[in-house]
């Protein structure tokens, strides 16, 4: 079954204009992604798709694979879709462009699972433990059902704990999980997602994902217990910087 991997990638921000270029471990930030998304024996291709022509030469430049896409997508997803369109592939990774796999084998959590289901969309979960992040709408929280089906996705602290909002974890019970940034589709899932309007809760929160689920769709979640980190402001980005990457991602292949 062959995986495509698509990363979206805008120059625009309002909180950090021209991240995907902005240097981690001295290369570009979408080089680090681009390598970490290579890294997986299922994947076949992997591709950024950007409105950016700084972006495309950048991708260039590390003999990675670019696609420039319009400028009118509304999300990171629509973005993949179009690429994604134009590719037979049957199974889509979509890998944010600012989510940094500080290990490769977070992928492995998440599309060896997918293979072997029936899901049709699926995205990574994963245990908080600091307040902070809790508490951080940058942070986006997570609940599941008892076989991990994704109830509903927040900026907001969910589920509260009315008794102990101060509390982290103690028991599985009380887990706070943070969502990962990837997901997984079969290809007519996506090409479903990208054609549906934009939904209340979509626009509420600013989750695409709430997309499909506003439309009655499951999106299957499986945990992770390896590191990422988002690139959400500039202070993100020099917390990276501290965090050592693991040998597989400081080769020298460019890929």
């Amino acid at each position: 079954m062959s995986v495509l991997v698509v990363i979206p990638a805008r120059f625009g921000s309002s909180r950090f204009p021209g991240k995907p270029l902005s240097t981690l471990w001295g290369k570009p930030l979408i080089q680090t992604v681009y390598k970490a998304a290579s890294q997986h024996a299922s994947v076949d291709r992997v591709i950024v798709a950007t409105d950016s022509l700084n972006i495309e030469k950048c991708v260039q430049g590390f003999h990675g694979e670019v696609v420039l896409t319009g400028s009118s997508a509304r999300t990171g997803t629509d973005r993949v879709a179009a690429v994604a369109s134009r590719i037979p592939a049957e199974v889509i990774v979509n890998i944010q462009g600012d989510e940094v796999l500080l290990d490769p084998r977070l992928l492995e959590d998440l599309i060896d699972p997918f293979l072997q289901s029936p899901a049709q969309m699926g995205t990574l979960r994963r245990p908080m433990t600091t307040l902070e992040n809790i508490h951080n709408p940058n942070v986006v929280k997570v609940v599941v059902d008892s076989t991990g089906k994704a109830l509903y996705f927040s900026r907001s602290t969910i589920p509260f704990h009315r008794d102990n909002q101060n509390h982290v974890s103690v028991s599985s019970n009380h887990t706070i999980y943070e969502h990962v940034g990837v997901y997984i589709y079969r290809r007519q899932m996506l090409r479903e997602f990208a054609a549906m309007p934009t939904g209340m809760l979509e626009a509420a929160e600013s989750l695409e994902q709430l997309r499909v689920m506003e439309a009655g769709i499951t999106i299957q979640t499986w945990e992770t217990s390896h590191p990422s980190i988002r690139i959400d402001t500039p202070d993100d980005l020099a917390a990276a910087e501290e965090m050592a990457p693991l040998s597989a991602m400081t080769t020298q292949d460019t890929r």
